[in-house]
Order: C-alpha cells, then structure tokens, then sequence
C-alpha cells in the first residue's frame, strides 16, 4: 500500500518471441530477465500483490520461483503477435474482479526493461501522488531528434527530408524530445477499467535515464544490458 491505496504490479510475459526466442527467460547475469522485474517489484516492499500474466508453463514456475504469483494461465488468443497489450491488462483486471480482488491503483512492469529498480518505482508513485495523477508512463530522452527523421520517397530522393530551418542546426541547439521506455506504466484502476489507456490529460512523465531504459527487444539488447550490469554504470 502506499499513500493509503492498494496496488497491483502486473508483469505480461508471453512464452513467444521472435526477436529473442524464449526471451522472459534468457539468462542475464545470472538468472532469468524476468526476474529482475520480479525482484524490483519485490523491493519496492508497498506494492500489494505481483502477479505474472503467462501463457507459458515454464515462465509460470520461474515467476513463482523468484516471489511472483501466477493465479491464471493467459488464454492462447492474448498471447499472440497481434494480441493488444491493453487487453492482456483488461482480462488479469477482469479475472482479479471476479474471483473477487481489486486494487487502487495499477503499475504494468514489462520484464523488457530489466534495468528498472524500486527506487523507479517508488519515484513514480511519488510522482503520481504529488501530481495528482489519473496515470504516470515512464520516458526517456530520445537518442535521436525526430527533427533529423523523415521517411523515403520511392526513388530515394532526399528533397525536402530535413526542414530548412533545422538543417544547419547542431544538436545542441535542437530541443530535446523523450521517447516512451517501457519500463513503468501506473494508473488508477478504475481509469484504466473505464479508458482503457494510460493517456489522458492527467497522465504525466517519470523520466528515466537512457542507461536504465534498455529494452530488450534483440541479441545486442541483451548483451548491452549485460555489459551495462557488469560495469554497474545504471
């Protein structure tokens, strides 16, 4: 519990996966990626209940292993490439609901961003708070200005690709955009039940460091997040 209201971490950890076949359980220094969500929800010592919404058997037992609790095994339908991650979110609220459980507040903990600790945790919910939030999304500050970004003609040809008045701009001088990271989604239950989104006019950033946003989406993701764990630069 904090600030007097009950929480959820939801951890979505699917069996399949192309980039990086069986991903949720590749080992990262030493034990599976899905346990460091675990473990950082489990430090973060307010959070009410975790649980893992999988449609794999092994990922199931794993999660349990490191203090996670697997209630329901997800259905095969929501486990697909094309399955919206607002609805694998709705059925674990919806089975909570009728088995007679509900929560104040929703954190949504990808396994992805392993990088992300309990002390992200604590300061978006701190966040949230102090602003009053219907919800609170993690960010990072982009690696690249979208104002250097177009897309490509058929032909190839770059005219027009870059705006005149940033072409002779350093990046410096450009203003600074922030992407979504991943690692922390949080919003009131009911406002997710009734929006069916994080995004809405009270919804707010916590900023998170590039270094602690690595996503792992690839092999190299993989092995720069080992990289980054051995040198402790996060």
């Amino acid at each position: 519990m904090y600030d007097g209201q009950t929480i959820l971490a939801l951890i979505p950890a699917r069996g399949g996966s192309k980039g990086v076949p069986r991903k949720n359980l590749r080992c990262l220094s030493g034990k599976p990626l899905i346990a460091y969500t675990i473990e950082a929800a489990l430090q973060a010592n307010f959070i009410d209940k975790i649980i893992v919404s999988t449609d794999d058997l092994e990922i199931a037992n794993v999660s349990k292993k490191y203090g996670a609790e697997v209630p329901f095994i997800r259905p095969e339908a929501l486990a697909t490439d094309e399955a919206k991650g607002i609805d694998v979110i709705l059925h674990a609220m919806q089975w909570l609901e009728d088995h007679n459980e509900k929560f104040d507040l929703l954190i949504l903990l990808q396994p992805t961003s392993p990088l992300r600790d309990s002390e992200d945790i604590k300061n978006a919910l701190s966040l949230f708070v102090r602003k009053n939030a219907d919800a609170v999304v993690s960010v990072c500050e982009a690696e690249h200005s979208p104002l250097w970004m177009n897309t490509l003609r058929e032909d190839l040809c770059m005219k027009d690709f870059i705006r005149k008045e940033v072409l002779n701009k350093n990046r410096q001088e450009l203003e600074t955009y922030y992407r979504l990271n991943g690692a922390i989604y949080l919003a009131k239950w009911n406002y997710i039940k009734q929006y069916k989104s994080f995004y809405g006019d009270k919804t707010y950033a916590y900023i998170m460091s590039r270094e602690k946003s690595v996503d792992i989406d690839s092999e190299f993701d993989l092995q720069f997040a080992e990289f980054l764990m051995k040198n402790k630069n996060i």
